[in-house]
């Protein structure tokens, strides 16, 4: 089956609330989609939210890449040859993980609708439902309790909690919210970067009584070899930041593990296949897998949520991306009951386009 056309274009979204992180305060986003289009009508759709600060890339520049003549001359391209167009794209690009991953997420949904299957079933579903964590950013004792009360009301037990300016004040909000909530709620805690080894240590020593689940890329991007000296507090500690695609996933497998966890998102590593690579590094690396996201259309976290399924050593959900979007460009594709993720079964990523 024959590729006709392919369209790309930009939006800009509004958050429902802004949030703040280690380094950054957000209230908007910008996203690209792409889509392709087969003779017989199938349109499968493709997003990019590129993190321009991890990877370099910026929405523009995303938006420039899909409408560069590699992208236009897949017309006339047979779309079961998809993972060959996946190939060259790679040559083609280099390291432009939103770009890669729009043109990946959208061959990825209109092959599966092709084959008339959802993407989780083309690679083997190992999972049904697990619980997402919800993300609250950096704000004060009390707002953060209001808002853990209210996802907990609304079914979710786990959240991540953003951290990393002031590790004793990121402390005070993490001893409020098991106080309050007990063991009725999950915490994680994303750091982003924010703290030095100094800080790191005293974050480990002053919080064992906390039940943390995990910590996420608590120092800068360069900084991996002073994990070293945290090697007890491993299995607790999230590559983000730092694993950008499997090239850094074979690194941080060597022994002795600085990560115990990996995170891995479809806009770091570039779609689908670069994401399966670095999962398949972890499992024979007895690392397990946290799936992640930007703020993101509903189209590249039901993506995410295909590949997290097929995946064996899932263990971990963050994909709230799509929850804060005032709007969006499709809908369907998963559903959330009691804070847990249950993907739509049909064909390729199963939403509809608004």
């Amino acid at each position: 089956m024959k590729i006709v056309a392919v369209r790309s274009f930009i939006k800009f979204l509004k958050l429902t609330k802004p949030y703040s992180i280690a380094y950054e305060t957000f209230s908007d986003v910008e996203l690209v989609f792409f889509e392709i289009e087969l003779a017989n009508g199938l349109v499968g759709i493709g997003s990019a939210s590129p993190a321009e600060e991890v990877v370099g890339e910026s929405p523009q520049q995303t938006l420039q890449s899909l409408q560069a003549d590699f992208v236009q001359q897949l017309i006339g391209r047979d779309i079961r040859h998809f993972r060959q167009i996946l190939f060259e794209a790679c040559q083609y690009f280099g390291y432009l993980p939103g770009t890669l991953a729009a043109i990946d997420l959208a061959l990825h949904d209109v092959f599966c609708k092709y084959l008339d299957i959802p993407v989780v079933d083309f690679y083997g579903r190992k999972f049904d439902g697990l619980p997402t964590s919800v993300t609250i950013g950096i704000k004060g004792v009390d707002e953060t309790l209001e808002e853990a009360k209210e996802y907990l009301e609304l079914g979710f037990s786990v959240v991540k909690l953003k951290t990393g300016i002031n590790y004793q004040e990121d402390l005070e909000r993490v001893r409020a919210l098991r106080k309050t909530f007990g063991r009725d709620l999950v915490i994680r805690v994303d750091a982003n970067q924010g703290y030095n080894l100094e800080t790191l240590m005293r974050w480990f020593e002053q919080s064992r009584d906390l039940e943390i689940e995990l910590i996420e890329q608590p120092l800068k991007v360069g900084e991996e070899a002073l994990l070293q000296q945290t090697l007890s507090y491993a299995s607790l500690i999230v590559a983000d930041e730092s694993l950008k695609d499997a090239k850094y996933a074979l690194r941080f497998a060597q022994k002795p593990q600085i990560f115990g966890i990996y995170n891995i998102k479809l806009m770091k590593c570039g779609g689908i296949l670069p994401a399966l690579e670095i999962a398949q590094i972890a499992k024979n690396a007895d690392i397990n897998i946290f799936w992640g996201c930007n703020d993101e259309s509903i189209s590249s976290i039901s993506a995410a949520l295909h590949t997290a399924y097929a995946s064996p050593n899932t263990k971990y959900l963050d994909l709230d991306g799509s929850f804060d979007l005032a709007e969006d460009l499709v809908k369907g594709g998963f559903q959330v009951q009691n804070g847990k993720m249950f993907i739509s079964n049909r064909p390729g990523f199963g939403f509809d386009k608004l």
